[in-house]
């Protein structure tokens, strides 16, 4: 047994000393020195945000603007979409007090050793900003009067306003959609359908159970999916509906959501076509199409596969576009906890896990590729990413719910390994 257990490990390893020699790879002094950095010739640092940089400083201070007084920033960061490197849209829930992190402090009351802050996220955007009860079971028509009973004072607290923003490169505020906040409650997710040559803007509000899409000034709503204000589960009802994203044929599929248990298809006037799944239990499921917290969806334009995130059982569900289970892989146990993710042109599946503070790559059969990602406060450190964009200039933007909220561009990193960057994915429709 001994000796057969050896022979298999010696052709094991052989056959790995042959692959390595075929890559160029011959010596054993050569295997100890192969970089896995995303910049091969890279000495020293510990690629601390992958294969880009932070721009530092994007996007610029927004209290500033009219009616803020220098009071008051971004709050928890919920959606971000790149229509060009120079117009980029922001979702944001609402407006936190611009403050500086409190001096560290011991709490022997509550324990010995405890100090806050401690070096880590100081300012927890999501539990700060308006609305409460957002996670799956929340109330959504109990959401701000939640808050309230927390303590959160409107206005000082937290504002509502500014909850729709569009930046240019520099970071500059070029448009605030200040006239939509109104009829906003949680504006959860933003896109443009990129096979639109009219390049409508589409925005998820989740607890208000609908999608809005408005046309790309945001000047006018189109058209509202859903019924405003009040959940269901039937053609014209969402109970919390949470991303979306787009067939060739401008048809569309709806994660439904925090606390529906659906996906939802649709064709591209927006008429209701058919809907799969069914409540499942929270962290141990494994039926397909049972799911708990339907958070996130996305479709390979290659395939027409549909790709749903079962957030509270850590997993990937696959589906033809009529809603035929084909397969499924795990994100990984506790703490991984993926909250979105999308598919680029060149066939990979990118996914930001909230729990592990880590961008995730993946082929599109489940396979691990690469990860990068640092819980942090500093430029670039990550923490609670709730929307993930890419730019014509490979450009990326990251929006945060947790750590200061709000949204950081990342540029590619000069002679950056193209695998470990996120492959910009051009609209279909020519500009």
């Amino acid at each position: 047994m001994f000796k057969r257990v050896v022979i298999t490990a010696m052709g094991i390893a052989g056959a790995g000393i042959a692959l390595l020699a075929g890559s160029g790879i011959t010596t054993a002094q050569e295997m100890a020195s192969a970089s896995f950095a995303a910049i091969p010739s890279q000495k020293g640092g510990q690629d601390f945000t992958g294969a880009y940089d932070v721009h530092v400083g994007w996007p610029k201070d927004i209290s500033n603007l009219p009616g803020l007084n220098g009071e008051w920033t971004f709050g928890a960061g919920q959606s971000v979409f790149a229509e060009s490197p120079d117009r980029i849209i922001y979702l944001q829930r609402g407006l936190l007090p611009k403050m500086d992190p409190p001096a560290a402090r011991s709490f022997p009351e509550l324990g010995p050793s405890l100090v806050f802050p401690n070096n880590a996220v100081w300012r927890n955007a999501t539990r700060a900003s308006l609305p409460a009860n957002g996670g799956t079971g929340g109330s959504a028509e109990e959401g701000v009067q939640a808050w309230v009973d927390r303590g959160g004072r409107f206005n000082v607290d937290a504002k509502w306003d500014y909850s729709i923003l569009v930046f240019d490169g520099e970071g500059n505020v070029t448009e605030a959609w200040r006239q939509w906040d109104f009829m906003l409650q949680r504006p959860h997710y933003v896109a443009i359908n990129p096979y639109d040559p009219e390049k409508h803007v589409w925005i998820i509000d989740d607890h208000k159970h609908v999608i809005h899409k408005f046309t790309n000034d945001g000047s006018t709503l189109v058209q509202t999916i859903g019924t405003y204000g009040v959940p269901g589960a039937d053609e014209t009802h969402f109970n919390r509906p949470t991303f979306m994203d787009w067939f060739p044929d401008s048809g569309f599929v709806v994660s439904d959501g925090y606390n529906g248990t659906r996906t939802v298809k649709f064709d591209a006037d927006g008429n209701y076509v058919t809907s799969w799944g069914q409540r499942g239990s929270n962290g141990d499921e494994d039926r397909p199409g049972y799911w708990n917290n339907v958070h996130g969806i996305a479709v390979d334009p290659h395939t027409n596969r549909v790709f749903v995130n079962d957030r509270g059982n850590r997993r990937i569900q696959v589906f033809d576009e009529d809603g035929n289970f084909l397969y499924e892989w795990s994100v990984g146990g506790r703490p991984a906890s993926v909250h979105m993710f999308i598919i680029t042109d060149d066939g990979y599946l990118w996914t930001a896990d909230r729990g592990t503070h880590k961008i995730v790559k993946y082929d599109l059969d489940g396979n691990f590729l690469y990860a990068w990602g640092t819980h942090s406060e500093a430029p670039g450190g990550i923490s609670g990413v709730h929307g993930m964009s890419v730019d014509a200039d490979g450009n990326l933007y990251l929006a945060q719910v947790d750590n200061k909220g709000g949204v950081q561009k990342f540029v590619p990193r000069e002679g950056a390994n193209p695998d470990f960057l996120i492959s910009a994915t051009p609209y279909v429709v020519q500009q």
